[in-house]
């Protein structure tokens, strides 16, 4: 009976080894998060109002602080209320942020004006409802 109960033990352990290796291939290491890191959130799981083509969408928007450590996988950000998500996200779904070159820095772009095409100023809204989870004015 020992003798069954020690080659089922060894049985065990090697399949234990070979999964443990198996895992180990996709795994890496995580980066060491602290608090006040500044980091760019994943738009992998995000929703946006408006449907927006997925290739022309960035991978990761704003910069963002690490307001607390939940745990290793978890930590707590400093987010905007407009959001409206949870502010406990996982580590896959923020990245470091680096600062920019000097000359990489993106330049906001300024408005096109069209030839011929009036612009409007709005004196006053009157009213406002939403259409299918878009609000619209009447002004």
């Amino acid at each position: 009976m020992k003798k069954v109960q020690e080659e089922a033990g060894a049985v065990l352990k090697k399949a234990q080894e070979n999964m443990k290796r198996q895992v180990d291939k996709r795994r890496k290491e995580s980066e060491k998060w602290k608090k006040r890191d500044k980091v760019m959130l994943s738009t992998k799981d995000l929703v946006f109002k408006e449907r927006l083509v997925k290739n022309l969408v960035d991978q990761y928007v704003d910069l963002y602080t690490i307001e607390e450590m939940v745990s290793t996988n978890a930590v707590k950000l400093q987010l905007p209320t407009s959001m409206r998500i949870h502010p406990v996200v996982n580590v896959s779904q923020i990245v470091q942020y680096r600062e920019q070159v000097e000359r990489q820095k993106k330049e906001k772009v300024k408005p096109i004006k069209v030839e011929g095409v009036k612009e409007w100023e709005i004196e006053k809204i009157l009213n406002k409802k939403k259409v299918w989870g878009i609000e619209k004015y009447l002004v």
